[in-house]
């Protein structure tokens, strides 16, 4: 059965971790084209601040405190939504926990944790939305990243929560699909995106993290969230730098894990050393209305290659091709400024 999404001035959302970053950024943009918001989040001081920002400005939303690794407090997002607005169509899994470290120096505890938000929450999430659309149709968007299927190395935790979403997300569109209910999943793939992620995240290394390049702007993600809230899509990758690792990573693995090695561990850390007084999302709620990020060096606004993938305008093997060879040519500059001696 094919889904019947509505406009979104139609529809009523369900966004968890809303407080910050890519949840934030999704919950605003859609209060500003119309659609009733219902927020979670584990911080109730920074819900209660954002949905009075979007009352104000003449939206309609209402929060519900919720960790989503509690199953309970899912079912209280969901029941919620019932009681406010008699259900919702569609469901947004963004609530995410992030760790870096080499695995060996990480506590198998905190991996363990990193999936109760990452994996479970998001399993929780799921369910209960496709229990509820298969009456009245609607949308689950589940926010995966590009290491969904390149794992990334000092971050392998976070990059096997991101496989098992994957690999989650697609088994429960198949089973949507055979049974012929009328819901669209869609995972979203992120590439590097600026938001609070790695001042948010729980560090094991000696230095302080960041995001390697390029890195586009939170709007690029909820942009392509709120296109799958209106349009079924099944997977969509944000930015062509992700979509070029994925091929790489497909195609060339043993080049791909050269790459990862001689670049990558080198972009994921800053040139100074990692603060102990920084609040993590493992242990804490964090979440402060934050939208972007400290990146210091260029982030893109938009995402070319994400547009016309989404408009369907331009075969994807080129798509993917001209994503492969910007990465190739990116790599190839960042040897030769390591080599010259030179960073940014």
């Amino acid at each position: 059965m094919t889904s019947e999404l509505k406009n979104l001035e139609d529809q009523v959302l369900v966004v968890t971790g809303a407080s910050s970053g890519i949840g934030l950024t999704t919950a605003r943009m859609a209060a500003d084209r119309g659609a009733r918001l219902v927020l979670a989040a584990r911080s109730e001081d920074a819900l209660r601040e954002l949905t009075e920002e979007i009352t104000q400005a003449g939206g309609d939303a209402v929060y519900v405190v919720a960790d989503v690794s509690d199953r309970d407090d899912v079912r209280e997002i969901a029941r919620v939504a019932e009681e406010t607005y008699g259900g919702f169509d569609t469901w947004v899994n963004v609530a995410g926990a992030f760790l870096y470290g080499k695995l060996e120096d990480t506590p198998v505890e905190d991996m363990r944790r990193q999936f109760d938000t990452n994996v479970w929450g998001l399993l929780y999430g799921s369910l209960e939305a496709a229990d509820h659309l298969k009456e009245r149709g609607g949308a689950i968007v589940n926010i995966g990243s590009v290491v969904s299927d390149q794992a990334l190395a000092l971050q392998g935790s976070y990059s096997a929560s991101k496989h098992a979403v994957k690999g989650f997300t697609d088994a429960l569109r198949m089973e949507l699909e055979e049974e012929d209910a009328p819901v669209s999943v869609t995972l979203i793939k992120p590439s590097a995106i600026d938001t609070p992620y790695p001042r948010h995240a729980k560090n094991y290394m000696d230095e302080e993290a960041t995001l390697p390049p390029p890195i586009y702007a939170p709007e690029t993600v909820a942009r392509s969230i709120l296109h799958a809230a209106e349009h079924p899509d099944r997977e969509v990758f944000v930015g062509a730098g992700g979509k070029s690792m994925s091929v790489l990573g497909h195609y060339a693995p043993s080049f791909m894990d050269t790459l990862v090695e001689t670049v990558f561990f080198r972009l994921q850390k800053k040139d100074r050393p990692a603060r102990s007084d920084e609040q993590n999302v493992l242990d804490d709620p964090v979440g402060d209305l934050e939208q972007r990020g400290d990146y210091e060096g260029h982030v893109s606004e938009t995402s070319l290659y994400t547009k016309l993938s989404q408009r369907r305008t331009m075969p994807g093997t080129a798509l993917a091709a001209v994503g492969v060879v910007a990465l190739i040519l990116y790599a190839r500059y960042r040897a030769m400024r390591g080599r010259d001696g030179g960073d940014d």
